[in-house]
């Protein structure tokens, strides 16, 4: 029988290595057709998800209280699985080079518990040749064992979007790779369980690695492109929202929008493929050149909010702001990497005490990661501006009566930043506020 019939009528277990946004919904959709062994450092984590607890939002509690993956901080607990998912983060450094210690740690904890017979398929966003020239000889001096013949590796991109109830796992074509025909075939297999959408054969490890991080990059210069087209309209006039609702008329007109590029994926994939591309001699220029644009925004924000308070006649200095949202994407608790500690530390340079709300936010991980704690809605009050910074379905749902209660009632214009553009521009103007949008 095949590994894939074994796992099939559960003579043998899959394991998932990492249970944060990815790994997590991997795992309990898995858990529906077979068994699991979820697996991640983080005991504190392991012991919320035991208790009923989904702390990324993206399941949700009713279904972590009902799956059968058996959540476990043992790693010799992987010993009684024979296929396994690896789906850890891969940040940047502060140098913007590859950070893949968590591929790495994972690998060495794995190696230790890989048993004959096993397939491993990483998820993890790499640069070509990171599989098999980083992780295969970890597994190997680990275990002890031979890649090829001991064991078998695969590579399938994680293609989840946090937050996202259209596109899921089961939604999105999954690409799997395999290190031969008959790897790949198992893994293709597998992943056919749970992906209803269908899997796409690449034709190497390599080409899926290439394909996961050109995916990210081919977003993040598109919505470079949309930021510095907002750099140039807003210093013609030009409401950069309308003119690309009117470009958008034509039929092959993309539907980007300017806005903060943040998280672990769009913000960082792109600095993967630009480090390949220099150890090989190559210096990105339009792949960086996006990554700057973008880089830059949270600064060009504070900028022009600093900008209409001089033009309300605020004293900067002295002035009280408010930023609703804080996470790097609306709907989703996740604060790692997001561009609104940008913002928030460009306005302490002026000397402006902002303050930070965000109820969707992890507040203890904001407060170890930033050392921001938030200030709950309702006492956030006698503000000179606010900033709705992330698209929060609450937040779309605020009325103008809702915005207007944090400001002063000093008599002076309501300076109101809309990153994303949820709100009525013409009806803000109309009351009075001094409105700006990217």
């Amino acid at each position: 029988m095949s590994l894939y019939e074994d796992i099939l009528s559960g003579k043998e277990k899959l394991s998932l290595v990492g249970l944060g946004y990815v790994g997590m919904p991997i795992a309990v959709a898995f858990a529906r057709k077979i068994k699991v062994v979820g697996f991640d450092l983080n005991a504190a984590k392991i012991d919320l998800y035991r208790s009923g607890i989904d702390p990324t939002n993206e399941v949700g509690d009713e279904v972590i209280r009902n799956t059968s993956v058996a959540f476990t901080a043992d790693p010799a607990k992987l010993k009684e699985a024979k296929f396994h998912i690896v789906a850890v983060p891969t940040p940047v450094n502060d140098d913007h080079t590859p950070d893949l210690t968590p591929v790495e740690g994972a690998s060495r904890i794995l190696g230790q518990n890989l048993t004959k017979g096993s397939i491993v398929v990483f998820e993890s966003t790499v640069y070509p040749g990171v599989t098999e020239d980083i992780c295969v000889p970890i597994l190997e001096q680990e275990s002890g064992l031979k890649c090829g013949v001991d064991f078998k590796i695969g590579y399938s991109p994680e293609r989840i979007n946090p937050g996202d109830k259209v596109h899921r796992l089961e939604t999105i074509t999954k690409i799997v790779s395999g290190m031969d025909d008959e790897t790949l075939d198992e893994i293709a297999h597998v992943y056919e369980l749970v992906v209803e959408a269908g899997v796409y054969r690449a034709e190497s490890i390599k080409v899926a690695e290439a394909a996961k991080v050109i995916e990210n990059s081919q977003r993040d210069i598109n919505i470079a492109f949309m930021n510095e087209l907002s750099i140039i309209f807003n210093k013609m006039g030009i409401d950069t929202k309308s003119v690309l609702e009117a470009a958008g008329t034509k039929w092959n007109f993309l539907n980007f929008q300017p806005g903060l590029v943040g998280g672990h994926c769009i913000g960082v994939d792109p600095y993967y493929l630009t480090y390949k591309a220099e150890q090989l001699g190559y210096h990105s220029q339009i792949i960086l050149s996006g990554r700057r644009i973008n880089d830059d925004m949270g600064k060009y924000v504070a900028e022009n909010l600093v900008k209409n308070l001089i033009k309300a006649d605020i004293p900067v200095k002295s002035a009280k702001v408010a930023i609703l949202g804080f996470t790097f994407k609306e709907n989703c608790p996740d604060t790692r990497n997001t561009k609104i500690i940008d913002i928030y530390n460009e306005l302490k340079e002026y000397g402006i005490t902002a303050v930070v709300t965000d109820d969707n936010a992890d507040a203890d991980e904001a407060k170890r990661l930033y050392g921001i704690t938030f200030t709950p809605m309702k006492d956030i009050r006698d503000c000179d501006a606010v900033i709705l910074a992330v698209a929060h379905e609450s937040y779309k749902a605020f009325g103008m009566a809702d915005l207007d209660a944090l400001y002063a009632d000093n008599k002076k214009a309501k300076v109101l930043t809309d990153l994303k553009g949820i709100l009525d521009k013409k009806a803000y103007i109309d009351a009075g506020y001094i409105y700006w949008r990217l």
